[in-house]
């Protein structure tokens, strides 16, 4: 067995994936890590791709495959710097809920990450320095005490996020809630509102860095929903002592939060990705 089919393997018994899911790691990911080699052959500088998907899509698990294993067959030294571990920690989110609007203590949408440190970090990565990024916790909902370090001069920085390369809506877009949390909770419109302003900025600011874009579509909402209640299952089945671990319930009520921008990338991004990879069409797993 050579030395990439044994990380492989390592990697899909680390990730309790199943056996099967080599397939698509071989029809699949293979692939993509081979293109964005000659993506990477383009251009002098480390090249910065990223990696877009709803909620329990699969960034997390393609990013792993790519980092730990594909990239490295390439001769490619990667980082993954992910959306997540850059949420404010809960203490600044709980500030934001009291000074703009209550929604905003919850994670997810933009404007509960710190965008200007994300993209302090890319740009310390492409100028070959060392960076220390914050690890967010998802049990405790907050950061967690360690961080990561990055040491080694990278060829390609990944960056992973479900609302990465999302685009600001116009104004008009925002006057009618599409869901039950937007009518009942922001009847105003002040959170879809600052959400959508952080989007014309400091999101812009940070997702004009991409080189480029591949987009993990998903078929509907309904899908978002399943695939992030697995996601949610997971995490409890694992640390079933968590605190801030989701019902199912509570799970339906958190991705409308995410809804309008999730459906709004669904309906752009495709045309402005390099790739798009539709989840439908991926070899099936048991």
């Amino acid at each position: 067995m050579t030395g990439a089919a044994t990380r492989i393997d390592a990697l899909i018994a680390r990730e309790r994936l199943p056996a099967s899911y080599k397939k698509i790691v071989e029809q699949r990911w293979r692939p993509l890590a081979a293109q964005i080699a000659n993506w990477r052959a383009q251009q002098e500088s480390p090249i910065v791709v990223g990696v877009n998907g709803a909620q329990g899509s699969g960034k997390s698990t393609l990013c792993t495959f790519l980092a730990d294993a594909l990239l490295p067959e390439e001769n490619l030294k990667t980082a993954v710097l992910s959306l997540d571990d850059f949420y404010l920690q809960k203490h600044a989110r709980l500030k934001l809920a009291e000074d703009v609007h209550p929604l905003l203590a919850t994670r997810g949408v933009p404007g509960t990450h710190d965008a200007v440190s994300m993209a302090a970090a890319i740009d310390d990565l492409r100028a070959g320095e060392s960076v220390t990024t914050p690890v967010f916790d998802k049990g405790s909902d907050d950061r967690s005490a360690q961080t990561r370090k990055i040491t080694d001069p990278v060829d390609v920085i990944l960056v992973e996020g479900w609302c990465v390369g999302a685009a600001a809506q116009d104004d008009a877009a925002l006057e009618n809630p599409i869901n039950a949390l937007e009518r009942n909770e922001d009847p105003d419109g002040v959170w879809r509102r600052y959400v959508n302003k952080r989007l014309k900025t400091d999101y812009k600011d940070l997702f004009s860095r991409l080189d480029r874009l591949i987009m993990l579509r998903v078929h509907s909402m309904e899908s978002v929903f399943e695939n992030r209640l697995r996601q949610e299952r997971k995490l409890r089945a694992a640390r079933p002592d968590a605190r801030n671990i989701m019902s199912d319930e509570e799970v339906a009520r958190f991705i409308q939060h995410y809804e309008r921008i999730t459906r709004h990338c669904l309906d752009r991004l495709p045309a402005s990705a390099d790739i798009v990879i539709d989840l439908a069409e991926l070899p099936q797993t048991p």
